[in-house]
């Protein structure tokens, strides 16, 4: 007679062996929770979800531990300035110019073929006192090699632009994830109550191709969400109509305030209302503040002429403005700003560094743009002192082909291996950490990811990557996600 149980469905039916496997399991369940509760299990790091004030959101609020810096400035190089032409340099690419790349037959990357190896199309020389090499694409920047800690061997998950930039600024490719800024804000608050707490600048010519995915809140609270704005178009609907005295206005404003405070009194667990009484606080404070911050007539002609806010260049005296309007940002304590460099409004590489069919013409209009705002927003942050609580990250959302695409003269994505680097506040001065192959392709020294990017800015800041969390659909959420080491080698 043909067996209707196999062996292991009579082992289920065996009582004895069932309620000892129960008593087993419920006592290594009960064990493994108490160790939890005192944190004496090696890996576990209970989550850290900040306590907000619902009535002072921007409130600050302590850090992890003792930090190395206050604020962050990212800029952000929108279509993936080339690794190559700019800040790795390698000499064996150099010498086999115009050749195939060794075991590269038939290698297809985002547009299609590659073609032979092409050196760098702008020449590396030494800089500085540290003799680290750096070409001649942005000579003003070159000049402060010194102050730099280089990452080249960092890498990305796409090869895409849009998931490439939000995987950059959100720790992930797919939309619908808060971006770094925010995730600070929603920390660590900000000391400066007259400004937002993080503060997004879009290039001149537009918005980068994720555009608002950059500083979007997604699942955090919208309070926490970036504020977009730049020197040329200042915050909107900031400003009362002129058919509004002041006196008027300032009545409106103070009736509505006692109004919400007595629904909030009857309602003291509305945070939606709290947090909305906030925010027109900080829009009140801010028709004062932002017209000020956005005001550079206490600037000196010097200053002026240093960020090349009077060149005849309309796009790079635009970036110079907005180059200084960071520098005053940070000045007031703003607590993350993220200044942008190229558009994709205008199409493939005319706004931006995305170089695929003519490099070296396309990067020619975009250096200038770039190189000596940038020089001089860096130095003019040294010579304030603003470097010592300041971090400064330089990043794009990969990197680019030591090849040129066939039957072409630009370069094709490139994630496997790119460079970003860090300057001020927690790091290094003129190092340089990580490499890639002898051709630039592919990281292969110290490989980094921007989940150890974003890890160590956090560190920098004082908060555990690993446990600054948020309660979202049943998931504990992390700007890291499950992934992410401190890169400690780059830190002082």
């Amino acid at each position: 007679m043909k067996e209707l149980l196999s062996p292991i469905g009579r082992a289920l039916l065996d009582r004895r062996a069932f309620l000892g496997n129960t008593i087993g399991g419920l006592g290594s369940i009960a064990l493994t929770s108490l160790l939890a509760e005192q944190q004496l299990l090696a890996h576990e790091k209970t989550p850290i979800r900040p306590i907000v004030d619902p009535s002072q959101p921007m409130a600050p609020r302590a850090p992890h531990f003792e930090p190395k810096a206050k604020r962050v400035l990212m800029i952000f190089c929108s279509g993936a300035i080339s690794h190559l032409d700019s800040f790795d340099f390698k000499p064996e690419l150099i010498k086999r110019h115009d050749t195939p790349m060794p075991g590269a037959e038939g290698l297809l990357t985002f547009q299609g073929e590659s073609g032979n190896l092409i050196k760098p199309l702008w020449e590396f020389k030494p800089r500085g006192e540290s003799g680290k090499m750096v070409s001649d694409l942005l000579p003003h920047v070159a000049e402060l090699a010194d102050e730099m800690c280089f990452i080249h061997s960092m890498t990305a998950k796409s090869n895409t632009h849009g998931p490439g930039e939000n995987q950059m600024s959100t720790g992930y490719t797919l939309d619908g994830f808060p971006g770094i800024g925010c995730w600070v804000s929603y920390a660590l608050g900000t000391e400066c109550q007259d400004l937002p707490a993080f503060v997004a600048i879009p290039d001149p010519r537009g918005v980068p191709q994720s555009a608002t995915n950059h500083w979007n809140s997604a699942f955090l609270p919208a309070v926490f969400q970036g504020t977009p704005f730049n020197a040329d178009k200042p915050i909107p609907n900031l400003l009362k109509p002129s058919s509004i005295s002041n006196d008027s206005e300032r009545a409106t404003r103070d009736f509505l305030k006692m109004l919400n405070e007595r629904h909030l009194e009857r309602h003291p667990g509305d945070t939606d209302l709290a947090a909305r009484i906030a925010s027109y606080e900080l829009a009140a404070r801010l028709q004062i503040k932002a017209s000020e911050i956005s005001n550079f007539a206490g600037e000196s002609k010097a200053t002026l002429d240093r960020y090349a806010i009077n060149d005849t260049n309309a796009n790079k005296a635009g970036f110079g403005r907005n180059c200084l309007l960071a520098r005053r940002l940070i000045e007031q304590g703003v607590r993350f700003v993220q200044l942008f460099n190229g558009s994709y409004a205008m199409g493939e590489g005319v706004g931006n560094w995305d170089g695929h069919k003519t490099l070296v013409s396309q990067y020619s209009v975009h250096a200038p743009i770039l190189d000596q705002p940038l020089a001089a927003l860096l130095a003019d942050m040294k010579e304030r002192g603003l470097l010592e609580d300041t971090l400064i990250a330089f990043v794009t959302e990969f990197g680019r082909m030591p090849t040129f695409q066939k039957g072409a003269s630009g370069r094709d994505h490139n994630p496997k291996g790119f460079t970003v680097w860090l300057a001020g506040a927690g790091v290094k001065r003129a190092f340089s950490y990580g490499a890639t192959d002898e051709f630039g392709y592919q990281a292969v020294e110290n490989v980094t990811t921007i989940y150890d990017l974003h890890a160590t800015i956090l560190h920098l800041l004082g908060l555990d990557h690993e446990r600054l969390s948020f309660y979202h659909n049943g998931i504990e959420r992390r700007l890291t996600d499950v992934h992410g080491h401190v890169i400690k080698d780059v830190l002082v």
